[in-house]
């Protein structure tokens, strides 16, 4: 199994519609962050799928060290310190 790598220094901003169903990239080596594009195969690692409970914005996770993921926790700010 390997580790989730960071995509991204912060969160990613994105637009979701309520209702809709998601796929949060865990491992961090999609394309496509920060969805999944199926970049984890043979990681050992898997999307988390969410619906969104709301149109709107919301912020998910870059760094995959999020204790609530997909969404971000502040967690970022601690990584690689």
């Amino acid at each position: 199994m390997s580790d989730a790598v960071a995509a991204h220094p912060g969160p990613f901003e994105v637009e979701v519609q309520a209702g809709e169903k998601y796929f949060w990239c865990a491992c961090g080596r999609s394309a496509a962050q920060p969805f999944c594009d199926g970049a984890h195969k043979g990681t050992g690692l898997k999307p988390q799928a969410f619906t969104a409970e709301r149109d709107g914005k919301v912020w998910l996770c870059g760094c995959k060290a999020s204790k609530t993921p997909p969404f971000c926790d502040g967690s970022h700010s601690e990584v690689g310190r």
